[in-house]
């Protein structure tokens, strides 16, 4: 969305907007003046030329930006024309002043939008105090953090990575672990793995091979083997191949992202949980895209009341900087020793900090009920507007009209 004067560039402010009525200032950037955009009265936010990424001489020329990734970065997106360069809220504004509203949240990141004030104030506050210290010491704002997580989940213990796909690594790992620790005496513990059609789980070797699509494993294959999968959702399909002594996990998304919105059925991932106890698998629940907030609960399995041995996290969790996390339970936690897996930066104080902003607001009931109204209001909306478009095969469900 194009704001009415997308050709002007906002000016950075040097005094707070007036209640009273709009800001209107003359600006000149390379001999040229411009006429900044109006900046409405209920915006309280100074914008500064850092903010429009003009670090280097680049930032005010989209054109500019585009031609400079070409010829620096290696090409591995093919991303849409649009320089962006700040936000605030739900709004974005790319390098010449052009206004957006953001609908894609960073794919599921920015759970508290752009500029959160509580968000800066405790990613400030930390970076004033302590931003980084190696894991093999003790630092505050990861307990913290690890306690919440315990307390609004199933979950006994942590373990924190950087993304989403670094959880699912560690997973795997945890669960391979976990059948050797749980069967001693055995010669060939079981290390296999079962995931489904549509599914996407990170791209790394190992969470890359438990990614269904061919098109993002073919290039880099042979991956990590061991995995088999079935179609999302077929009950009868998946009993042949979760076994004792070779099935080490299953791996689902409760509601699938990458692939398509996609929700398992209750009866579905019941099934799972009682298939992975009969064989002595672990049950892996990846709420990478679905979880912190964005089904109405806190956790998208919290609507089947099904619970898994881990949970993968990330995304959202720390609003923008990266994060990720395995929960797992006092169980899958007994298995695993000192020296079996780390990271360098997981759980540094800055980004736990950031992320203990982002979970106690997510988790706020007040909060969960008015992503559920939102999303009720948004379908009925595209319902009514789109019902009879030829292009438009379904509108995904919400809490609000799934359940009732």
């Amino acid at each position: 969305m194009q704001n009415a004067m997308s050709s002007t560039f906002q000016a950075p402010l040097q005094v707070p907007l007036s209640q009273s009525g709009n800001l209107r200032r003359q600006i000149k950037f390379n001999g040229v003046k411009r006429r900044p955009m109006v900046a409405a009265a209920s915006v309280n936010v100074e914008v500064n030329d850092a903010a429009r990424g003009s670090a280097g001489g680049l930032g005010r020329n989209n054109k500019e930006v585009m031609e400079a990734e070409k010829k620096l970065l290696v090409g591995t997106y093919n991303r849409a024309p649009v320089v962006l360069a700040s936000g605030k809220g739900c709004k974005l504004y790319d390098a010449e002043g052009r206004e957006y509203l953001d609908l894609s949240s960073g794919i599921a990141v920015n759970a508290l939008g752009h500029g959160d004030a509580d968000w800066i104030k405790a990613v400030v506050d930390q970076a004033n105090v302590l931003t980084h210290v190696s894991n093999m010491y003790y630092s505050i704002p990861q307990i913290e953090l690890a306690k919440r997580l315990v307390a609004c989940s199933f979950a006994d213990r942590v373990f924190f990575s950087n993304t989403g796909t670094e959880a699912n690594e560690a997973a795997i790992k945890f669960a391979r672990k976990f059948q050797r620790h749980s069967n001693p005496d055995s010669k060939e513990p079981a290390t296999e793995f079962v995931s489904f059609t549509n599914s996407f789980h990170g791209r790394t070797m190992g969470a890359l091979a438990l990614t269904s699509k061919e098109h993002y494993r073919s290039p880099f294959e042979p991956v990590m083997p061991g995995v088999n999968f079935v179609e999302y959702g077929n009950i009868e399909a998946t009993r042949k191949l979760i076994q004792p002594g070779k099935t080490a996990a299953v791996f689902v998304e409760p509601i699938q992202g990458e692939g398509g919105i996609y929700s398992a059925t209750k009866e579905f991932l019941q099934f799972l949980r009682d298939a992975c106890d009969d064989a002595g698998a672990l049950l892996v629940f990846d709420e990478v895209q679905c979880g912190l907030g964005r089904t109405g609960y806190l956790w998208a399995h919290e609507h089947y009341g099904i619970f898994p041995d881990i949970m993968t996290l990330a995304k959202p969790l720390a609003g923008g900087l990266p994060i990720g996390a395995a929960l797992v339970t006092e169980k899958v936690a007994s298995a695993i020793n000192y020296g079996d897996h780390g990271s360098t930066f997981a759980g540094s104080p800055l980004v736990c900090n950031a992320a203990i902003a982002v979970l106690d607001k997510i988790s706020n009931p007040a909060f969960l009920a008015s992503v559920s109204k939102k999303g009720h209001y948004f379908k009925e909306t595209l319902k009514q507007k789109l019902a009879r478009n030829p292009h438009v095969k379904d509108v995904p469900w919400t809490r609000a009209n799934y359940w009732n």
